[in-house]
C-alpha cells in the first residue's frame, strides 16, 4: 500500500501531478529555498520513489520503517545531523508519513 499512497499524493512515474499534495509540497519547498527543490529533500526523494515504485522496497512501509533498510539508514543520518531527533518536516518523517497514507497520501 505504501507505493500506492505515494502515487495518490501525486508522485507518479510521469512526474508530479498538478493540483496534488506533491505539487503543493514542491511549491513550498522551492519558495523556502529561493526557487529550487534540492536533491535529497522530501519532494525529490518522494518523486524518485514514486517514479520507480520503490517506496516499500526502500524500507518505508505501511507499518513503519524496516530495520536495516535504506530508510533506516536515512533516518539514522538525519537524526545524527539534528542532534538525535528527526525533524517533523524532515525528509524521513515526510516520506514515512506519506507512505503510511498520512499528509494526504490516502484517497
Amino acid at each position: 500500500m505504501s507505493n500506492q499512497n505515494v502515487r495518490n499524493a501525486g508522485f507518479t512515474s510521469s512526474g508530479i501531478k498538478g493540483g496534488s499534495l506533491a505539487s503543493s509540497m514542491m511549491s513550498r519547498e522551492a519558495k523556502g529555498s529561493g526557487g529550487g527543490v534540492h536533491s535529497g529533500g522530501p519532494t525529490s526523494t518522494l518523486q524518485g520513489m514514486g517514479a520507480k515504485g520503490s517506496t516499500h522496497s526502500s524500507g518505508f512501509t505501511s507499518s513503519g520503517i524496516s530495520r536495516g533498510s535504506q530508510a533506516s539508514q536515512m533516518m539514522s543520518r538525519e537524526a545524527k545531523s539534528h542532534g538525535g531527533g528527526i525533524p517533523r518536516s524532515g525528509t524521513t518523517s515526510t516520506v514515512q508519513s506519506i507512505s503510511m497514507g498520512g499528509k494526504g497520501g490516502k484517497h
